[in-house]
């Protein structure tokens, strides 16, 4: 079921959207900016916007997004949750869905260990992998029993504000959500 305009702003709060500056696609009525191209045998249940493309048979639906300079086309699917953005190409038979990346992680080689976002909510350090909550508020402990020194520990904590920033831009319901859980 497509989106009303209003469910179309929600979900994407954190953008200016204009309603004469969006259309609903003819085939699956998903929402469409303007400054993108779906062709009209594309189905999209989801959203298209900035300047990407979605051709052939291509399929864009559930709560996916397709935006920046992305290209879905041939038979590919893109669902779920799944946000395809940046240069980003799908093609031919391709599906991409649920929780996927569809641009690189955050990835950082500290002083000591490497460090990645390696999900959408989640943080490794090493070997370590928690929540951004559980590092923003056990960083500390856990270097110190890692045997890190303090200026480590410091770069470390800088590496996780970072990232916390960072997967609230790209993922905000999510960093909502695990904000919620973790009160909870």
């Amino acid at each position: 079921m497509a989106l009303t305009f209003e469910q179309l702003q929600q979900r994407i709060f954190w953008m200016e959207v204009k309603a004469d500056e969006w259309h609903q696609h003819a085939k699956g009525g998903g929402w469409v900016q303007n400054t993108a191209t779906v062709h009209e045998t594309a189905t999209i249940e989801g959203i298209v916007s900035g300047d990407a493309q979605v051709s052939g048979d291509a399929w864009v639906y559930g709560n996916a997004w397709v935006y920046g300079d992305a290209q879905v086309s041939g038979d590919a699917q893109v669902s779920g949750n799944a946000w395809v953005s940046g240069d980003a190409q799908v093609s031919g038979d391709a599906w991409v869905y649920g929780d996927a990346w569809e641009f690189s992680p955050l990835q950082i080689q500290g002083s000591r260990h490497f460090f990645t976002t390696c999900t959408h909510t989640k943080i490794q350090i090493g070997c370590h992998s928690y929540t951004v909550v559980a590092w923003q508020k056990n960083f500390q402990t856990i270097g110190q029993k890692e045997g890190y020194t303090a200026d480590q520990i410091a770069e470390y904590g800088l590496f996780i504000a970072l990232a916390a920033e960072w997967l609230k831009q790209k993922f905000p319901a999510k960093a909502k959500a695990e904000a919620k859980d973790e009160v909870a």
